[in-house]
């Protein structure tokens, strides 16, 4: 039985589908930012990254701006910056930029990786890939640019000082838990394509939180895959589309999001099975009733206070309605 409501929110990435544009994967985040605003999503967070021709999201910040802009009520950030790409007062100005011209609705979720490969990390850090190693002295910068107390500094933050723009630690492995509970933030785990750590991630996370600031006690969410529709059935086949999308993932042969297909197009290659099947573990399909029941079961398992979905639907019909089918889900897990 929950006590407090869970909330439901979405990891957007601007997928292209097959034949698109990047213009069209950023009109239809659009449309799908403005359709879950419509029914009391949370939050949409998009995440950061690079070099990969299939994915919008590169320029996060400028994404954020864009979304935020189309929609009301729901909070927009990021899921996540990958903090070791960029210098904290470049990110402090954009996210105090951000939060001036929609107060009030900005999240910044940090990572640690790089969101892409070694040569492209190379390319946006100048060459310096140490960077990864001072993650937490970046995070405290970047509070420091925005707390009142960098007013005598020789280096502030404007727009950014003095605003109130949550951060978020991001993760997928243990070391960002025994961070984000160090520093008493928020903290959010990427089960959607890491799950193996997600219930030590989750409890060392509990064990070890400091209240802060920003945070009086521990607020975990897990970000997992939801493919909802009005069957069983039709959510497995609509399903296709992620397992493919994750298997070219795997072997190297990145590709848009294509058509549902009757089976998952390595269907038979034991070791892309397991492969894909280990990658998205963290996934629910089906409909309404079905979603809900399989949810409780994770909230319960890692007492998460958030679930926060991706959506590889294909078909833009489908992916809104399964919007619809996603929010019955919470209403059926809130009411008991």
């Amino acid at each position: 039985m929950s006590m407090k409501n869970i909330n439901y929110s979405l990891l957007e990435l601007a997928t292209l589908c097959k034949n698109k544009s990047a213009s069209d994967a950023i009109e239809r985040a659009t449309k799908g930012a403005e359709h879950i605003d419509n029914l009391g999503f949370t939050r949409l967070w998009l995440a950061e990254h690079h070099n990969m021709e299939h994915i919008a999201s590169s320029a996060t910040s400028v994404l954020i701006g864009h979304i935020a802009g189309k929609t009301k009520n729901i909070r927009v950030g990021s899921g996540g910056i990958m903090l070791p790409n960029h210098s904290p007062l470049v990110i402090a100005e954009q996210f105090g930029t951000l939060e001036s011209i929609y107060p009030n609705r900005i999240d910044l979720g940090l990572g640690r990786a790089p969101g892409t490969d070694q040569v492209t990390a190379m390319a946006l850090r100048r060459n310096n890939l140490n960077t990864a190693f001072y993650f937490k002295d970046d995070v405290l910068a970047l509070q420091k640019y925005f707390s009142d107390e960098n007013v005598s500094s020789k280096v502030r933050a404007f727009p950014g000082e003095g605003l109130d723009i949550p951060i978020w630690i991001l993760g997928s492995s243990t070391d960002s838990a025994y961070l984000a509970a160090e520093l008493g933030l928020p903290y959010a785990f990427a089960a959607h394509f890491a799950p193996a750590m997600l219930k030590s991630a989750s409890e060392i996370y509990r064990m070890n939180f400091r209240p802060s600031e920003q945070l009086q006690e521990p607020y975990f969410m897990v970000c997992v895959n939801i493919v909802a529709a009005e069957t069983d059935e039709e959510a497995s086949y609509l399903s296709t589309s992620l397992q493919n999308l994750f298997a070219g993932i795997i072997t190297n042969r990145r590709m848009p999001l294509s058509a549902p297909t009757e089976k998952p197009i390595y269907h038979g290659i034991p070791e892309i099975e397991q492969a894909v099947q280990s990658m998205t573990s963290s996934t629910f399909t089906g409909t309404a009733k079905t979603l809900s029941n399989k949810l409780q079961q994770l909230i319960n398992e890692v007492q998460a206070q958030e679930i926060m979905t991706t959506n590889y639907i294909f078909d833009d019909e489908k992916r809104l309605k399964s919007f619809d089918i996603i929010k019955e889900a919470f209403d059926q897990i809130n009411q008991e």
